[in-house]
């Protein structure tokens, strides 16, 4: 994972991962043609689950892209956003958590996803979440084509 928090080597603080939210997000993103694949606990990121978008949504110039969530049983997550692109990377985070560089809901946003980010406040609701997220990713997707 490239544009990390370095608060990712120590996993939110000790707040177990919660695998039945991701594994319901997987169901749900399976049935969503915008991704490619999904892999679930890949061996570079077990804590993930990571989507892999379908290159239709791309220029060519844009090599591939992908959604990474982890999220925990307190209801801390983190939501990045990875491009790779001809001539480098593009990178924005969604967080929730405790953080010695913002507050607990912030945005590390893009194109490298800088710490500190930016204080914000994200829904309380996880599904409120994914959209709010997806749809940012949608709107920049968008935008690739209007120029």
């Amino acid at each position: 994972m490239s544009g990390g928090d370095e608060n990712t080597s120590d996993p939110f603080h000790g707040a177990p991962i919660d695998f039945d939210r991701l594994d319901t997000i997987r169901e749900r993103f399976a049935a969503d043609d915008r991704f490619k694949r999904i892999a679930d606990q890949p061996a570079f990121a077990p804590e993930r689950l990571v989507c892999v978008y379908d290159q239709r949504f791309y220029p060519e110039r844009v090599r591939a892209a992908r959604l990474e969530v982890v999220w925990f049983e307190n209801g801390d997550f983190s939501l990045h956003y990875h491009e790779e692109h001809e001539s480098g990377e593009f990178d924005h985070r969604w967080d929730r958590h405790p953080s010695g560089h913002n507050t607990r809901d912030h945005v590390h946003p893009g194109p490298d996803a800088p710490t500190p980010g930016d204080d914000t406040s994200h829904p309380a609701d996880w599904r409120d979440v994914l959209s709010m997220v997806l749809s940012e990713i949608e709107d920049r997707q968008r935008a690739f084509w209007e120029e």
